[in-house]
């Protein structure tokens, strides 16, 4: 007797996946998140517009905080992306730094995002304006951490003159908030922005609610928009393919890398060849990525179907209301808590 109870106790295989679907999902989304964003910024400057403008009120908000004179603003690689640090405590009296595509902050909104979007339970329209605020917190703590580096590297070098290591504490300060402390207040804004918006209960009833596991399958009814997409979709791959076959920067970066490699020379014209070279693979690849990604993700469809749903539809509906007006109540219940706190 025992042993039945037990066996009719146990979860079943599908019962597991779907536990595992429900509390997997949030970090196989962001791996999926940190692939994309990895494929896309392999080539420098990627997000050169958002580096340009990050630089640009970098280098006014620091001249108005410090001083006109404090930093020059300055290009690299082609963009306005360098801000050098002035000061007569720096060797040489200035420090070049600039805006890469790591530094942007758009791997951190990435990841605020898509702890948003993956939230169980909660409106469109609440986690597009809640991705927003994010989006718009983040860029100004980036901004404000970008602009504390004056001060650090002045005190550091006119405490400790060193010559080029003097700034090695503001180095150690942008390489502690790079790794760790963004990723600390991305969890606490992601946290309060959950208990704000009563999430332990918007999970709770998506909970009771959800019971039909994940299907995948081919997508059986088009719109205008999945057309679209795959067109993008095969306009990104055709990029790919034509680069690697016909792009003349790509062939001669090729033949230089090949050439490098083949006399084991090491100078500035094969590292700068190496660099070409490297952008250029990963332009290749970024684009192939997103197209892949593009098509895969539009064909398949991910949809949640009852197995039993054709039994329910047989069912006459008194007894279905008899069977679960108990659950029904406690649904109502969280809904009207929900929707309340969303009118709030």
């Amino acid at each position: 007797m025992e042993s039945k109870k037990s066996r009719d106790d146990d979860l079943s295989l599908r019962e597991v996946g779907d536990l595992a679907w429900r509390y997997l999902r949030i970090p196989a989304a962001l791996l999926v998140i940190e692939a994309i964003y990895w494929f896309i910024t392999i080539p420098s400057d990627t997000l050169a517009p958002i580096q340009v403008t990050e630089a640009w009120i970098w280098h006014n908000l620091t001249d108005f905080i410090y001083g006109e004179g404090a930093t020059t603003y300055a290009t690299h690689n082609g963009w306005w992306t360098r801000v050098d640090l002035n000061n007569y405590n720096f060797p040489g009296g200035s420090i070049g730094l600039y805006v890469s595509d790591e530094c942007a902050g758009i791997h951190e909104m990435l990841f605020i995002s898509t702890l948003i979007m993956m939230t169980d339970n909660v409106g469109w329209k609440l986690k597009m304006r809640s991705i927003a605020v994010m989006c718009g917190v983040v860029y100004v703590l980036n901004i404000a951490r970008l602009v504390v580096l004056y001060p650090l590297a002045v005190s550091s070098c006119a405490n400790n003159p060193r010559g080029y290591s003097c700034a090695a504490e503001m180095w150690q300060f942008h390489t502690f908030v790079y790794q760790w402390g963004f990723l600390f207040v991305l969890v606490l804004m992601w946290l309060a922005w959950f208990i704000w918006i009563g999430g332990a209960k918007r999970v709770a009833a998506a909970s009771r609610e959800d019971r039909a596991p994940l299907r995948i399958s081919v997508r059986e009814q088009w719109g205008g928009h999945h057309w679209v997409i795959i067109i993008i979709a095969f306009l990104l791959i055709g990029i790919a393919v034509d680069t690697t076959l016909n792009d003349d920067v790509f062939n001669s970066a090729q033949r230089a890398q090949n050439n490098c490699t083949a006399l084991e020379e090491y100078s500035p014209t094969c590292a700068d060849a190496e660099k070409t070279w490297n952008d250029e693979v990963g332009f290749v690849w970024s684009m192939a990525t997103l197209g892949l990604l593009g098509i895969g993700g539009t064909i398949l469809e991910f949809s949640r179907r009852d197995n039993d749903s054709s039994e329910d539809d047989s069912t006459p509906e008194k007894s279905r209301v008899n069977d679960s007006s108990e659950e029904d109540e406690i649904l109502e219940s969280d809904a009207s808590e929900i929707s309340a706190s969303e009118e709030e």
